[in-house]
C-alpha cells in the first residue's frame, strides 16, 4: 500500500510535470456550468465563475473561487452579500464579457436591475440567488468565498450555459 505522503509527490503515469498547466489540461476536459458572481462597491462589479458549488441545504451554503488579482477582489473581499446569476445557453456574449480583463461589465447590453440588499440582478438569466458572505477561505492565489442563500429566483426558462474545452458551449441532446 502506497502511503499518503508518496501518492501527493508521485509524478503522473504520463510523463506531464505536476503543475498549474496540467490542473488546466485536466480541468479543460471537465464541464462546467457558467455563472456570473456581482457585488456592488462604489460601483457594480461582477466576474464569470465555473467554480459554483452548492456546499450544504442547512443552512443553505454556495462557494465559488475568486482571484486575488481580479479587478473584482476589492468589493467583493468588502462585500456583505452578493449575486448569484446561472447563465443560459443564450448568454455567452454576458459570460465572455464578464470573463473578459479590463472590460466594462456593466455597460450595454448588460441589463441589470438593483436587487435584494443592494446587489446588482442581472436580466434573463436562468436564475439568481442573493447571498450572505459567511468566509473568505484563503486558497492559493485565490479566496474561496462561502455564503448563504437569502432570496433568489429559480424561474428563468432556457437551458444552461456549459463551460468546456476552453469555451462556451451548450448542451447536446
Amino acid at each position: 500500500m502506497t502511503a499518503p505522503s508518496e501518492l501527493a509527490t508521485a509524478q503522473p503515469a504520463t510523463g506531464l510535470p505536476r503543475s498549474a498547466d496540467l490542473l488546466r489540461s485536466v480541468f479543460r476536459r471537465h464541464a462546467a456550468g457558467v455563472a456570473v458572481i456581482t457585488a456592488q462597491g462604489a460601483g457594480p462589479v461582477g466576474f464569470t465563475a465555473t467554480s459554483l458549488t452548492s456546499v450544504a441545504a442547512e443552512p443553505p451554503l454556495v462557494s465559488f473561487g475568486i482571484g486575488t488579482g481580479s479587478s473584482s477582489w476589492p468589493v467583493v473581499e468588502a462585500a456583505e452579500y452578493v449575486g448569484v446569476h446561472v447563465l443560459g445557453e443564450h448568454q455567452r456574449e454576458l459570460a465572455a464579457t464578464f470573463a473578459r480583463s479590463g472590460a466594462d461589465r456593466f455597460a450595454a447590453p448588460t441589463r441589470y436591475r438593483t436587487g435584494p440588499e443592494g446587489v446588482p440582478i442581472l436580466d434573463g438569466v436562468l436564475a439568481w440567488l442573493v447571498c450572505r458572505v459567511v468566509a473568505r477561505v484563503p486558497a492559493g492565489d485565490h479566496r474561496l468565498v462561502l455564503a448563504e442563500v437569502v432570496t433568489g429566483d429559480p424561474a428563468g426558462a432556457g437551458r444552461p450555459l456549459l463551460y468546456h474545452q476552453g469555451g462556451f458551449t451548450a448542451l447536446r441532446d
